[in-house]
């Protein structure tokens, strides 16, 4: 393991570390802050993962999260009758159903010729604005307010009584790890490598025999159950969801998220959210209206200077060992790809 591996790996763990011991120095506001920073998080991740890992760059991501957030509110309201608001099918169905979406929309982007690159994210981007203006208009769902009084989750080890804060501080913060390390043994598997040869040259990878298509659609369906996990824990904080959390306003923010932290590192634009964050907080107490502006232009200079983002390279992880010593040459095609 060389030393910028080694350096990633002991970064990432005392990240998780310390997040996991934040409860004890922080006050309850603050920690219900990041509980909310950590659902965001794993929204970052499920872009970064299709983004970083694949190569492609959607710009739809907050629909997933959005139909995630709608199907948790809609279950625990009883709107679904026949589920009894019961908080575990409202968890799997935001699971499900947007990875079910993901995968029909995949399926209708990238089959036959398909669509790539800028048409993708032009695309997706229009996806994104026809969902939030249809969610408004749709009264089963609140239209254009939304849903509103949705329950928290509970504590079924205290006979049901609302968790607290520190609680559901670390429900999020136990999901998130669980995405990261799922999202990652896929990163580091045998399929990680072809959709990191897809990401460098699909051409090239379909040669081999590979069916592209098919790879790029699990993987964006893999996504958007990420995405809609996220969107259901959303609801359960923050107690409603609206048509903007499905719409082309929040699709940006996490492509920012993203972008600023380090799309091609898990780690690096999960930790994207928590600093953007901050900075908006920072910048919004100290510049009055003109803080969104002064947000753009750091953003502006970190792409352009930092490419790889400002967490990217110092979370980087080593490759797994059976890459680094490669005995083949198809296993050498696989390294160059996953270092690409």
């Amino acid at each position: 393991m060389n030393k910028q591996g080694f350096l990633g790996v002991n970064l990432t763990v005392l990240v998780w570390v310390l997040l996991f011991l934040a409860p004890l120095a922080l006050d309850e506001w603050t920690v219900s802050q990041f509980g909310q920073y950590l659902t965001y998080g794993i929204l970052a991740m499920s872009l970064a993962f299709i983004w970083g890992q694949v190569g492609i760059l959607c710009f739809g991501q907050a629909i997933f999260f959005g139909l995630g957030a709608y199907l948790m509110a809609l279950t625990t309201l009883e709107k679904f009758t026949w589920f009894g608001g019961s908080q575990i099918m409202g968890l799997l169905l935001a699971t499900v159903g947007p990875a079910i979406a993901a995968y029909i929309l995949g399926k209708l982007l990238f089959v036959g010729r398909g669509l790539s690159g800028a048409f993708f994210a032009i695309v997706t981007l229009c996806a994104a604005v026809v969902v939030e203006i249809v969610a408004q208009r749709i009264e089963f769902i609140g239209g254009f307010d939304g849903l509103l009084g949705v329950p928290p989750l509970f504590a079924g080890w205290r006979d049901g009584d609302m968790m607290t804060t520190n609680e559901m501080f670390y429900v999020v913060l136990i999901s998130a790890l669980l995405i990261y390390l799922v999202a990652l043994f896929v990163q580091r598997s045998p399929l990680g490598a072809v959709l990191a040869g897809i990401r460098n040259n699909e051409v090239r990878t379909a040669s081999f025999g590979y069916k592209t298509t098919d790879f790029k659609v699990l993987a964006f369906t893999f996504s958007g159950a990420m995405a809609g996990y996220a969107g259901a824990l959303f609801t359960a904080q923050f107690g409603f969801v609206s048509p903007a959390v499905i719409g082309m306003a929040l699709s940006t923010e996490v492509l920012i998220w993203v972008a600023v932290g380090g799309r091609g590192v898990l780690m690096a634009a999960f930790l994207g959210v928590i600093l953007v964050r901050w900075v908006e907080s920072l910048l919004s107490s100290a510049l009055g209206a003109y803080w969104l502006l002064t947000l753009g232009v750091l953003f502006i200079i970190t792409v352009v200077v930092m490419p790889e983002g400002i967490f990217g390279r110092v979370f980087k992880l080593p490759l797994p060992r059976k890459w680094r010593n490669p005995l083949r040459g198809g296993d050498r095609s696989i390294t160059r790809n996953v270092n690409a």
